[in-house]
């Protein structure tokens, strides 16, 4: 007789399978052109690659320091300081990490603790909330201005208070394309500067700001930079996102917290692709041209959606392209979506998705990060709604 397997009392008991995951399986069950989860669907430099072949032959094949190699700290160090005018200490300050999932976990479960609150902005990545509750935390939610995706200071005012251990913030935004502005940045700053409360800022679409805007880095604030773990993705960065490398800069002290952590929930990090990293870090340009390459790809999506029914809003940054569909249904986002995958062959991700327990908006959100003849692909079907 089989033994019963014992029960388990879930540690993320509302958490099911991610928008994500579903969305992209039936995309791929319907043949559609799955423009719903944010990846390239185009190779990477084939010299960045070149690059891990190169390590891997070598010898690089075994575990490096737990922080991660240090040429590749020390290029993610140099490349911060250019961009952003600040100096972080390469041994003491940057560690590489298995993605930037696993760098917001991390940041959250060193210094979070149970009963501490924790502010994130909605709509927000769908990681957030979940961390915060394995770290036996509080989430408290302020709701960006519907329509604008803009800050509300007044909001976030009201929320802080002496619990509040940690505030989360994402510009560029997933899911609404907007980027933050120096005096908002600058606000925030004003706002925390009285209070004990850290900073999280996920900076993966850091390199993706369009029209001449520069991204506004928490690093380029010293009020800011002093409390905050500055998260990127070189899996974004580079269209590699199957590699899941990223990396973490903040004060010694903070780095040295969350280096406990990482090292018992990743240890380290693949080491060929490191050595990779470093060497193609080298070279600026790929980073430097990035927001030029984008930005081609999303005014091209644009001008065939100007050619459907849908409207789409405004795009700052990321490769993401939110559309108003009210002209074509009065569904609900999630179920609209599904019927888009199904009846028009194109996937897409319902915003509701990224609010605790949906809001409706109407809005769907798109991913541009395809080669041309999928954007045109999907656009040609788009057009027949």
């Amino acid at each position: 007789m089989q033994a019963a397997t014992p029960a388990l009392q879930s540690r993320l008991p509302r958490v099911g399978t991610t928008i994500f995951t579903v969305m992209s399986a039936l995309a791929q069950e319907t043949g559609a052109v799955n423009l719903g989860q944010g990846f390239p669907d185009f190779d990477c430099d084939p010299a960045l690659v070149d690059h891990v072949g190169a390590a891997m032959r070598e010898g690089q094949n075994q575990y490096p320091p737990m922080p991660g190699v240090l040429p590749l700290r020390q290029a993610v160090a140099a490349k911060m300081e250019a961009l952003y005018g600040r100096v972080y200490d390469p041994v003491s300050e940057v560690t590489i990490t298995a993605g930037a999932t696993q760098a917001i976990l991390t940041a959250v479960l060193c210094c979070v603790h149970p009963g501490d609150e924790v502010i994130v902005l909605e709509p927000c990545y769908d990681s957030y909330a979940p961390n915060i509750e394995l770290a036996g935390g509080t989430v408290v939610r302020v709701p960006l201005t519907p329509g604008s995706f803009r800050p509300d200071f007044a909001r976030i005012a009201a929320a802080l208070n002496p619990k509040t251990r940690l505030f989360i913030v994402n510009s560029p935004h997933n899911p609404s394309a907007t980027v933050w502005t120096p005096a908002e940045m600058q606000q925030l700053a004003e706002l925390l500067a009285p209070t004990q409360t850290l900073l999280l800022s996920d900076e993966v679409y850091e390199h993706m700001v369009f029209d001449g805007v520069p991204h506004c880095s928490v690093a380029s604030l010293p009020a800011l930079a002093a409390r905050a773990f500055v998260v990127s993705s070189f899996g974004k960065t580079y269209h590699v996102t199957g590699w899941k490398v990223g990396y973490v800069a903040a004060p010694a002290a903070l780095t040295a917290e969350f280096r406990k952590v990482h090292q018992f929930n990743v240890f380290t990090v693949n080491t060929p692709v490191q050595h990779a990293l470093a060497r193609y870090m080298g070279n600026a340009a790929p980073y430097l041209e990035l927001p030029a390459f984008y930005q081609r790809k999303r005014d091209l999506f644009r001008a065939g959606l100007a050619r459907t029914r849908l409207r789409p809003l405004h795009t700052q940054g990321s490769y993401f392209q939110l559309v108003d569909y009210s002209a074509v249904s009065a569904l609900p986002e999630a179920e609209f979506c599904q019927w888009l995958t199904r009846e028009a062959g194109v996937a897409a991700i319902p915003v509701s998705a990224f609010y605790e327990g949906g809001f409706e908006q109407g809005l769907a959100r798109l991913c541009f990060a395809k080669r041309d003849d999928t954007l045109q692909a999907a656009l040609q079907r788009l057009q027949r709604l």
